[in-house]
């Protein structure tokens, strides 16, 4: 069971790679229109809903597929949205944005207790979530006026969240290679010295 979750590690490092190249690529073009905006978060959106449809389909042992199913489908479900109606206002946008980091931020803290008699370093999971947790609610609570503050936001949460999605990967990457070693036991204790 620990094999296979470590095994998939990629995944949830391709999905904070997602996260951090829109970010930064919101901070290099802050200047972006909010059709651009839209278009960029559309993409992204659907790419991370897909990555977690894919681990759904796959099966993550000690993590509910039903759970990174519906993720992934309200990942996707908005990647479409934001895709086939790129006129959206910033306010929509903005609003959009705010229930998809509040539902994936949940979803993300849910797995993480979820995860944490797997894996050891499950705060970064937590992490992951309570930053998009929070990002949703300061955008419901605060709505930013001007597209350039939301871009400059969007692109910090975004980074936030994706390094600590790799911080995560690389954690059960690092579960992967122990898992590999003839004798050795998750955390570098040897099986013959239990």
């Amino acid at each position: 069971m620990d094999d296979l979750l470590a095994r998939g590690w990629w995944t949830l490092a391709l999905r904070g790679a997602v996260a951090i190249l829109f970010g930064v690529a919101a901070w290099v073009w802050p200047g972006i229109t909010v059709l651009a905006l839209v278009l960029l978060f559309g993409a992204y959106a659907l790419v991370d809903g897909a990555a977690a449809v894919v681990a759904a389909v796959r099966g993550v042992p000690g993590e509910s597929r039903a759970w990174l199913g519906l993720t992934g489908a309200c990942g996707i479900v908005l990647g479409i949205v934001a895709l086939l109606w790129p006129g959206i206002t910033g306010l929509a946008l903005l609003m959009l944005i705010a229930v998809w980091a509040l539902v994936t931020g949940v979803l993300e803290i849910v797995t993480a207790v979820r995860l944490r008699r797997v894996i050891r370093g499950e705060w970064l999971y937590v992490l992951t979530g309570a930053v998009s947790v929070l990002f949703g609610v300061l955008l419901l609570v605060w709505p930013v006026s001007g597209a350039l503050a939301v871009v400059w936001l969007i692109g910090f949460f975004s980074i936030l969240f994706g390094a600590a999605m790799v911080g995560a990967a690389l954690r059960l990457r690092r579960l992967a290679r122990e898992l590999a070693e003839p004798g050795m036991r998750p955390g570098g204790a040897s099986a013959t010295h239990s």
